[in-house]
């Protein structure tokens, strides 16, 4: 697979200070151009493997070349990891599930997939833009004019999921997608992160590091308290570096 950038990452995670064990998992691959969070829930043993199925299920799949193919392989592999997680709960009698957030890229097009309230931002001309929507109780209460914004912080709900993967049989997965531009950086987190760090800290620690801001961005969330695993994966565009020799680039 060919990119029209070059792609450099950086993938974390962190148990935090409260939690024994960490539920979160990644997935990197950026010469299959994808990237994945998944923050599972069910406790313990049952959110650490409902994650690493979804991760494992990605990484498992060949991605093909052309951006919307590869969207498909993606959401299909989490709807293979939806049905086997939704069918290991059944059987076993637990709840388990994990939220999922997914970077395409292609070219110089990108995509995000996901489902819960792990997010993906994009950092682009010195603003931190939120390209996903969590599906939360509470977001759907803002999207629907019952609760205003400013409530969201505070509400008693805002960490009850709406959405996930592995807790129905089956699963509804948003997506986007739009035009790569030079210096963009994503970043792909749990709501380890952001429940903690505010956007505005997120944004300056991001925009000061690059890729390399992994390590201040967990660092920020265990100053914070960190009462949740935190993972975040870093993703940077750039233009190909063009060598020039005799008056012809390569």
């Amino acid at each position: 697979m060919t990119n029209t950038f070059r792609i450099e990452d950086n993938a974390l995670s962190h148990v935090g200070k409260v939690r024994s064990q960490n539920e979160d998992s990644h997935f990197t691959d950026p010469e299959a151009g994808v990237w994945l969070v998944a923050d599972g829930m069910g406790g313990h043993t049952n959110g650490k493997l409902a994650s690493e199925a979804l991760a494992a299920a990605v990484g498992a799949v060949r991605v093909p070349d052309a951006l919307d193919a590869a969207c498909n392989v993606v959401a299909n592999a989490i709807h293979s990891a939806n049905t086997a997680i939704f069918g290991h709960a059944q059987e076993a009698g637990v709840q388990m599930g994990s939220t999922v957030v997914a970077l395409v890229v292609r070219g110089d097009e990108f995509a995000v997939l996901w489902a819960g309230d792990s997010r993906a931002y994009l950092h682009r001309d010195g603003q931190l833009i939120q390209l996903t929507r969590d599906h939360t109780q509470v977001q759907e209460m803002v999207d629907r004019g019952l609760l205003d914004p400013a409530d969201v912080e505070d509400h008693p709900m805002k960490h009850v999921l709406s959405r996930a993967v592995g807790v129905q049989d089956t699963l509804e997965i948003d997506a986007i997608r739009d035009q790569l531009q030079t210096r963009d950086l994503f970043l792909l987190c749990s709501d380890g992160l952001y429940g903690v760090v505010g956007e505005a800290e997120i944004a300056r620690l991001v925009a000061e590091r690059g890729i390399a801001a992994g390590e201040d961005l967990i660092e920020a969330s265990l100053a914070g308290g960190a009462p949740d695993n935190i993972t975040v994966a870093l993703v940077s565009v750039t233009e190909p570096t063009l060598l020039v020799l005799n008056g012809a680039s390569s």
